[in-house]
């Protein structure tokens, strides 16, 4: 994957898919991801207080305070990266601010890159200072902190942001009916088609059939009347019916 500016004021990056095929993405800047982030820390401060008073209350004198600080641990090193996997990139004060953290070609974000972004946290916020954030992102192509270099994400603006729920990959296959192919489909196949069902909210349909086009005419021929569906629908059946939804 590879991307560039659009133009010199504009913070757009043009992302290379896989297949080739450009699209664009919006990253998100310092001031909204500093708001994100201080909502982040009120929700995680507010958890941390409350494990604290029921410490104080009744996990003391049942489990001793073992149990304590093994869940401020938990929730001190993993509180993004549960979010982040769960719904789709988004922590609390992501959504709530309308951004989302992606890989830099668009897809969802994976354990491995979440884990890593999040755990340069502490060196993007070195003793509570946040200077290394300030300028990494505020210097960097993309607006990126240290974190999200090592772990090859982006955080982006994105309309799937203000509403993950209703916008989940199941969600969005529901809208077409399963595709068969006449043929069985390798694993790696499946992957690039569900790969491309995932980027698809990103794309716009005009990209999405570009894209579709360069390997959706090689399954049309064994697949009956799925002629008539566009390149990008086609493959969106497909992956409804490997899918499972």
């Amino acid at each position: 994957m590879s991307w560039q500016n659009n133009a010199n004021h504009d913070t757009s990056l043009k992302a290379l898919t896989p297949e080739g095929i450009e699209f664009v993405l919006s990253p998100a800047g310092l001031p909204v991801r500093t708001l994100a982030y201080a909502i982040d820390q009120i929700i995680h401060w507010t958890i941390i207080i409350a494990i604290y008073i029921l410490y104080e209350l009744i996990l003391g004198a049942v489990t001793g305070i073992w149990l304590t600080l093994i869940l401020f641990f938990l929730i001190n090193w993993f509180y993004h990266v549960t979010f982040e996997l769960v719904f789709r990139g988004q922590s609390p004060g992501k959504r709530m601010t309308g951004i989302r953290v992606v890989k830099n070609d668009g897809s969802p974000v994976d354990p491995a890159s979440s884990f890593l972004r999040n755990l340069l946290r502490f060196a993007d916020t070195f003793f509570f200072l946040y200077h290394i954030a300030f300028i990494s992102i505020s210097a960097s192509r993309g607006f990126k902190r240290l974190g999200d270099w090592t772990g090859g994400t982006l955080v982006v603006y994105s309309s799937m942001a203000k509403n993950s729920a209703n916008n989940s990959l199941s969600h969005l296959l529901e809208k077409y009916e399963p595709v068969y192919v006449g043929r069985a489909l390798s694993a790696d196949e499946k992957q690039a088609i569900f790969n491309f069902a995932r980027r698809y909210p990103l794309l716009g349909e005009a990209r999405a059939n570009e894209i579709a086009g360069i390997y959706a005419p090689y399954l049309k021929d064994n697949s009956g009347n799925s002629n008539d569906l566009t390149n990008a629908a086609f493959l969106m059946g497909i992956a409804r019916k490997y899918g499972g939804t």
